[in-house]
């Protein structure tokens, strides 16, 4: 486990300023290096910063040191950030005699009639700012990568150059963070993927499209054994819905206008149809198949589901980011006023399954985008459900606004991994209006139809990106209850497999993940694979293992165990390995 410096309020508003200030910095350094460079955008980011270049050469990483090179220059002037505010008509004219073309087409767009400009020394900028005072504030910086990025992140738009860097207010939290970079590069999940030949993803396939292999396979199948226990310990039903359905529901439910760009269309027998983008019109047909009662509610209905996305070619990224995944989906229809305690169990839930993984996380209330469906009584009303069960537990949380989905506002569960990443996957979504336009009803003890409440929620996430985190989080070395393999058997010499299969066998019967190595290959050879496929246990089988009937147990942190019988072992493997909460 990495340790990562706490971020508070402050900290995190000073660092967005020196990373702005420092992306500046290195887009006066890139003008000054390579005539011609045309300016895009330049922001802060959670990790760093960025700047977006249209240079017609091309930027390798050996530009970075000569780039770096030219930012210290720019820092040792200590030239002041000076705000300046003119009219946008001005910043127009200012821009358009520069060449600077993406500057002016995003002046187009700002409907204000007055716009900041922010200058050091001879370089001027369209920018809102925060900067710090003087770029003499800039202490560590470091330049990481170049990488094309779409202008505006449109495929149909010109391809750019990025070049990513990083800053912070000490050089021993820069030293900090890259070596979290070097650690992270070694628990690549697309490398490691390969190496313990656990997926692939083959153009021959289609991009986006996981090929799961034995080990990767049987990974997600304890997962997914995991997740069916889970919840039905929880009361949720297990249900399936069909891979497709007609194009009229997804006009019905508001996908079809808000998430068209993202679905994919086929035509059978004249009928149009859509591949699932989300799970949750079957599971409201469900409900909707016969009458329902005030005493059935709540309903939870929970599906491993596959869904498709059109996810654009540039975005994807391993198991990370896909165009088919699995979603631990489910869907909670309620009365509302058994509606806190709904969301009150979710939230529940996912402390409960973080926790086993050892994932901390941190929350968000995200509010109505531009882009939806529904009364603004409906999104207020769920908006201050959310946020009043999360005061009621006292949880902190940040409001994101304007990210909800398009049908109702979520809580976002943001977990950190080992490396103090911040990853999305747990999802809460309260929701008035599907079950409005579906014409979801429950009979109330006034003999009345009632609408219920609908909430979307997801534990994992998307088994894929899950997966994908996982394998990063532990660096491959998947706790006992997780691993493919839990035990490999390793023989000395070829008259050693006899008794070698004989434990093989009765590990095996056990229900233990055992494999065998008996190639006629050196011991420390055997054990040096086994250690870099991080196996849990080795056990050697030599000739006093044969003569006693025991095994020596070697864990995968190099420790060896006394030698055992083998229903010792049995015994070991069976407490370490229960399936947590089993």
């Amino acid at each position: 486990m990495v340790n990562n410096p706490v971020v508070t309020k402050e900290k995190g508003d000073f660092l967005v300023r020196l990373r702005h200030s420092a992306s500046h910095v290195m887009a006066q350094a890139v003008q000054d290096l390579f005539p011609g460079v045309k300016l895009s955008i330049g922001p802060a980011t959670e990790d760093g910063f960025y700047y977006d270049f249209d240079y017609e050469g091309t930027f390798s990483p050996d530009d970075l040191p000569k780039i770096e090179e030219r930012m210290k220059e720019i820092i040792a002037q200590d030239l002041p950030f000076i705000r300046e505010e003119i009219t946008k008509e001005e910043a127009l004219k200012f821009f358009q005699e520069r060449g600077e073309i993406y500057k002016v087409e995003l002046l187009k767009g700002i409907e204000d009639e007055r716009v900041t400009l922010y200058r050091q020394g001879d370089f001027v900028d369209l920018c809102r700012g925060p900067h710090l005072s003087s770029t003499g504030g800039i202490k560590a910086f470091k330049l990481l990568s170049v990488a094309g990025a779409y202008w505006r992140g449109d495929e149909h738009n010109k391809m750019l150059q990025r070049i990513y860097g990083t800053a912070f207010p000490t050089q021993e939290e820069l030293d900090a963070y890259l070596a979290r970079l070097e650690e992270a590069k070694k628990r690549d999940h697309r490398r490691l993927g390969r190496e313990f030949d656990l997926f692939s993803i083959n153009e021959e396939a289609g991009a986006g499209l996981v090929i799961y292999h034995p080990k990767g396979a049987l990974l997600r199948t304890i997962l997914e054994d995991f997740e069916r226990r889970e919840h039905l310990k929880r009361g949720y039903q297990l249900v399936m819905g069909p891979q497709i359905l007609k194009l009229d529901l997804w006009k019905r439910s508001g996908h079809f206008d808000n998430y068209k760009e993202y679905m994919y269309f086929t035509k059978v027998e004249d009928q149009e149809y859509a591949l699932k983008p989300m799970n949750c019109l079957a599971h409201m047909l469900i409900y909707k198949s016969r009458q329902r009662s005030y005493r059935d509610l709540p309903l939870r209905y929970f599906e491993l589901g596959t869904v498709h996305r059109h996810e654009r070619s540039g975005v994807l990224h391993g198991l990370l980011r896909v165009r088919e995944f699995t979603q631990d989906d489910a869907h909670i229809l309620c009365r509302p006023d058994q509606l806190h305690d709904e969301i009150r169990g979710i939230l529940n839930f996912v402390k409960d399954v973080m926790a086993i993984f050892g994932f901390s996380y941190e929350l968000e209330v995200s509010t109505r985008p531009e882009k939806s469906i529904g009364s603004d009584e409906d999104w207020e009303m769920a908006t201050k459900a959310l946020m009043d069960v999360l005061d009621e537990g006292d949880l902190a949380y940040e409001v994101n606004e304007g990210e909800g989905a398009f049908y109702g506002p979520k809580i976002d569960v943001k977990l950190r991994d080992a490396l103090g990443r911040r990853w999305q996957c747990a999802t809460i979504q309260c929701d008035f209006t599907m079950p409005e336009r579906f014409d979801l009803t429950y009979i109330g003890p006034d003999g009345g139809k009632h609408r219920p409440v609908m909430l979307h929620r997801v534990i994992l996430g998307a088994m894929e990106r899950f997966i994908g985190i996982l394998i990063e989080h532990y660096g491959g070395a998947f706790p006992l209850w997780l691993s493919p393999v839990q035990v490999i058997i390793l023989t000395v010499t070829d008259r050693n497999i006899p008794y070698g299969e004989k434990v093989y066998q009765c590990l095996w019967q056990e229900g233990i993940r055992v494999e065998k190595d008996f190639r006629n290959e050196k011991l420390g050879f055997k054990i040096r694979e086994a250690q870099m496929q991080k196996v849990p246990y080795m056990l050697v089988i030599g000739d006093r293992e044969q003569r006693s009937e025991t095994v020596a147990p070697r864990r995968r942190d190099g420790v060896d165990l006394k030698g055992m019988p083998v229903e010792r072992f049995l015994a070991l493997i069976r407490e370490e390995g229960k399936l947590p909460g089993g």
